[in-house]
């Protein structure tokens, strides 16, 4: 049974039993600050748990793309060392929301492994929770019964809470486990020892294969459980370890899930897999690192130097590290596999086949510039191994260094130091670490308090599409937040017209006003002002520094006006419906590709970045400009849709969507002309096109591998920019004396100034010449050394340096130290032969750092050369005089 046909046979088995199947959640998460990555299928299905929305369905099936490289779930060190970790896997899993339970559950999963899938029985084990005193929670007997159903009592274990009591996070919902572990040993292995033994035990051939997750618990702040008013059940199996067990092998790697990847690689690299552990290693980390980094900049992140896309920049360069060490591939290769990796996931994940190229290209750059590091990082190792004696150690600060400033994993540093015969001080290492991880933890400290529930409502109202202000509202519930800095309160509202922070529109600020419900006067009692507004799952929390609203919550029944900060919230909208109306003119101009992949939209301005390979010319950027102004003085009306079938979206209207983006069944269609700009979106915007005013593009730069951003203003911040452009120029104008022709002015002046520059610079070489003459005449000999030490005059530190290296090559044995006055500021150079470098221990480094104190100033260089600078000219004479002493 190949991989394909596994995956599919679960979503039918699934399916026919009531189940609607979704599609895959992005690799990234967003709106959740609890999570950098989606690493369990149950992510996406937050808010059914939590009960902040009602779920689709109440019985649901999925294979979900999970990453697992960050927090406590962090399998990255493993990954190609084992045979079954991985960064990205597929989880498949069945959820009931508040429907079946155990006795379903566990039926059906016995059923698909043992009928659908024919796996043999008594191969399989299952574990069960033992209970744990200090949460109160008695052992799953429930389960353990229906268990005895289909499997004998010798085949099922109570285990403890660290393997069969999952849990969400540090609160929230969660609730006891039962693991089926498959024996994929062979039959004399099985003999020797009982596989129920090596359970949980971490052996490679007696691994968990689906893990059934009764929710059935709240965990609270406090660490304390309360029964749930409803029970779920959250199930995830690993496609990857279901399809080895399928398919009768001993490894992930050894399936048609690797298989294809690492053969492509093996041929290319002249290799071939199981000859040799270091290559079987690096070709398992390649085909499973890649997937990774597809996917993840399939679903919208980059590698960068931060959170999420440093993530995925550590994974590719593990990858890249692997394939030059291990694999000899001095050349980028990893873009290479994208596109088989497309045709093998094509059918279940879309969104590889459709940006294949963008995806292929920025690997491809990345590749290319972090073979460029190693090569450096190389050179730095080189130049510190050549002082040191075999049996010498690398101190754990310059590994510390190579990891942090080239991005050079510590083990391929203890990898050259083997070969030198020499160690890496690991614990130095470790130390430098966990200063850094104890540096970033500290800035990131916060405390969350539980929420504290005011009212129960069946659904949160969102209103801000039609009204910035709602009378009637009332907290649901609200927490508080410490951090090191400060304490801030979050709040939740039934209805609200405050947009929450989305789609890179930022939330909207405003306050909330405090009536009494009786008897309520014209005057508020109280007001509370919001600073912020953002989504977390699908809460809209408003955050506000104040806490003097939750006395009044214990004294009486309130109505709340929430009001939006009007002028804030316009302009922000001119500059969310100038991104719509740009990105459907950069398509006009650029071509289809463009695709959106982020944007900033503020009160201020709008940063819009897109899938572009090359800089935009004057002339495409001048005709963008155009079209978006030419729609805004159209004026055309804002046509909103919303609840819109995503299919008739799509299909049917032609709504482009953002990549990464995840959809409901409904969404929400904004419309500029049904033959210029349609989009799914659920952002704020103005009624019609002519309220945005005017469009300025300010800036057209890169920001990484095939990604262009534009930053624009509009209405009056965008008038004003071209106002101040205008009055520079005329400045400019009357500087010049009202030129006719301003440009060929300024052409004329910078001709001008290049003659004189190639003037000054012939000028400087003919002082250098006579001052080179002269100072060779005036050279004295001490003990066999020419010294040269003396005050001059030059224009530049080009024209000193270019004086010392002269000198050098004409003079023998030399020692030079030159100063000179240049336009104001002191600066030094020392020049020693390589011969009094060798032969008397010379170093010019040293010494200009010397000489620099007396210049009230710093310096630096090799031990043949060195220059400084400084403030005191003055000291000058005194830094000569001072040369002259530590020479004797």
């Amino acid at each position: 049974m190949k991989a394909n046909e596994i995956r599919q046979k679960f979503l039918d088995f699934f399916k026919q039993k009531e189940h609607l199947i979704v599609p895959s959640a992005p690799l990234v998460v967003k709106n959740d600050p609890s999570l950098m990555f989606t690493n369990a299928g149950m992510n996406q299905f937050k808010d059914y748990f939590l009960g902040n929305k009602p779920a689709p369905s109440a019985r649901i099936a999925d294979t979900q793309k999970c990453l697992r490289v960050s927090g406590k779930h962090n399998d990255l060190e493993e990954v190609g060392m084992d045979t079954y970790h991985h960064t990205m896997f597929e989880m498949l899993g069945n959820w009931s929301f508040g429907d079946y339970f155990k006795e379903e559950a566990i039926a059906w999963a016995w059923e698909l492994l043992t009928e659908v899938y024919e796996l043999p029985k008594d191969r399989l084990y299952v574990t069960v929770f033992e209970g744990d005193k200090e949460d109160g929670v008695a052992a799953d007997q429930e389960a353990a019964d229906i268990w005895k159903k289909f499997v004998p009592d010798d085949r099922i274990i109570f285990a403890n809470k660290k393997d069969n009591f999952w849990e969400m996070g540090d609160t929230g919902p969660c609730g006891p486990c039962s693991e089926i572990h498959i024996d994929l040993r062979h039959e004399d292995k099985r003999k020797e020892k009982d596989g129920k033994s090596l359970v949980n035990q971490d052996d490679p051939q007696v691994v968990e294969i689906w893990n059934l997750v009764f929710i059935q618990f709240n965990r609270k702040a406090d660490k304390s459980l309360v029964p749930l008013p409803a029970k779920h059940v959250d199930t995830g199996m690993g496609f990857e370890r279901l399809t080895m067990a399928i398919q009768g092998k001993q490894s992930n790697y050894d399936t048609d899930v690797f298989q294809p990847i690492i053969g492509i690689l093996a041929e290319k690299a002249g290799k071939k897999y199981g000859d040799q552990e270091q290559v079987d290693i690096a070709l398992r980390v390649i085909a499973d690192h890649i997937r990774a980094i597809a996917f993840a900049i399939a679903d919208g992140q980059m590698p960068s130097n931060n959170k999420a896309g440093y993530v995925i920049r550590r994974i590719l360069r593990r990858a890249v590290r692997y394939g030059y060490t291990y694999l000899d591939f001095q050349e980028p290769f990893m873009h290479e596999l994208i596109e088989p990796l497309s045709q093998q996931f094509g059918d279940i994940f879309p969104e590889l086949p459709q940006q294949k190229e963008f995806i292929a290209n920025s690997i491809k750059v990345e590749e290319s510039a972090f073979l460029q590091t190693l090569a450096n990082g190389l050179k730095r190792l080189d130049d510190i191994i050549k002082d040191k004696k075999p049996g010498d150690q690398i101190d754990g600060k310059v590994v510390f260094e190579l990891y942090d400033t080239f991005g050079f994993p510590e083990d391929l540093t203890a990898l050259v130091a083997r070969e030198n015969e020499l160690a890496i001080d690991e614990k130095g290492f470790e130390v430098e670490m966990s200063k850094q991880k104890e540096r970033a933890r500290s800035a990131a400290a916060q405390e969350t308090g539980d929420w504290m529930e005011i009212h129960s409502v069946e659904a949160l109202e969102f209103l801000g599409y039609d009204a910035l202000e709602v009378e009637d509202a009332r907290i649901v519930k609200y927490r508080e937040i410490k951090t090191k800095k400060d304490t801030e309160y979050q709040i939740v509202l039934d209805k609200t017209p405050f947009y929450a922070e989305s789609g890179g529109q930022v939330g909207d600020a405003g306050v909330l006003e405090f009536f009494p419900i009786v008897a309520p006067e014209e005057n508020p009692e109280l007001r509370v002002p919001i600073h912020d507004t953002k989504k977390e799952n699908d809460l809209i929390i408003h955050f506000t520094k104040k806490n003097n609203f939750i006395p009044l919550l214990q004294t009486g029944q309130w109505n709340i006006r929430a009001r939006v900060k009007a002028e804030k919230r316009s302009l922000t909208e001119n500059n969310h419906s100038a991104t719509h109306l740009l990105h459907a003119a950069l398509r006009e101009v650029l071509g289809e590709h463009v695709a959106q992949k982020g944007s900033l939209v503020n009160e201020k301005y709008l940063r819009f970045d897109f899938s572009h390979n090359q800089k935009m010319s004057p002339e495409e950027m001048q005709e963008v400009e155009q079209i978006v102004n030419r729609k805004i003085r159209e004026n055309i009306p804002l046509d909103e849709r919303r609840n819109v079938p995503f299919k008739e979206a799509t299909e049917q209207l032609g709504a482009t969507g953002l990549f990464g983006e995840k959809y409901g069944d409904f969404v929400r269609v904004i419309t500029f002309d049904e033959n210029f700009s349609r989009e799914l979106c659920g952002g704020t915007h103005v009624p019609a096109t002519g309220k945005i005013g005017f469009f300025k593009i300010t800036t057209e730069t890169s920001v990484g591998t095939g990604i262009r951003r534009i930053e624009a203003l509009t209405a009056d911040a965008s008038e004003a920019y071209v106002e101040k452009q205008d009055l520079l120029l005329q400045e400019l104008k009357e500087m010049l004396r009202q030129p006719k022709d301003l440009k060929k002015a300024v052409e004329s002046l910078l001709k001008e100034r290049n003659d004189l520059g190639k003037r000054i610079e012939q000028l400087e070489a003919q002082q250098v010449q006579g001052l080179k003459q002269e100072l060779i005449e005036n050279a004295k000999e001490v003990e066999g050394i020419q010294v040269i030490t003396q005050k001059i005059s030059l224009s530049s530190a080009e024209a000193l340096k270019q004086l010392a290296f002269d000198l050098k090559a004409q003079v023998p044995a030399l020692f030079a130290v030159l100063g000179a006055d240049i336009g104001g500021k002191p600066q030094i150079a020392v020049m020693i032969s390589d011969q009094l470098v060798k032969e008397r221990g010379l170093n010019a480094g040293k010494i200009v750092r010397e000489l620099a104190k007396e210049i009230q100033g710093g310096g630096g260089g090799q031990d043949f050369f060195a220059t400084a600078g400084g403030k005191k000219v003055e000291g000058l004479d005194a830094a000569i005089e001072k040369a002259a002493q530590i020479l004797a």
